[in-house]
């Protein structure tokens, strides 16, 4: 099962608008073969979310995968692909809590 989490908030760069609209679908459809490669390794996109209220991002994308490693080499193949040329990016990995400060909080 996987025990890392990513958590990857975005924005769109303001040249990204200057794009057409069959440039963005190009460049989103190469990020996505690599989501799709991403997913046959073993992750799971958890979904996408837009951000309510007060944040420097746009969205959050929640992943699960099989370790660190293999969350970096993901966003790794997306900067290759220009991704962070075209998005804002701020990026945190979550791993597991052996024993949790949290289970004893309540007691």
């Amino acid at each position: 099962m996987s025990n890392s989490l990513w958590i990857h908030y975005a924005r769109p760069r303001p040249h990204w608008y200057r794009l057409s609209e069959t440039e963005r679908r190009e460049k989103q459809a190469g990020w996505d073969q690599l989501a799709k490669q991403a997913t046959q390794t073993g992750a799971a996109r958890i979904g996408v979310y837009h951000i309510r209220g007060q944040h420097d991002f746009q969205t959050v994308e929640l992943w699960h995968f099989p370790d660190a490693e293999a969350a970096f080499a993901h966003w790794a193949n997306l900067t290759a692909a220009a991704y962070n040329e075209w998005f804002a990016f701020s990026n945190n990995i979550g791993l597991p809590l052996e024993n949790s400060a949290y289970e004893h909080a309540g007691s």
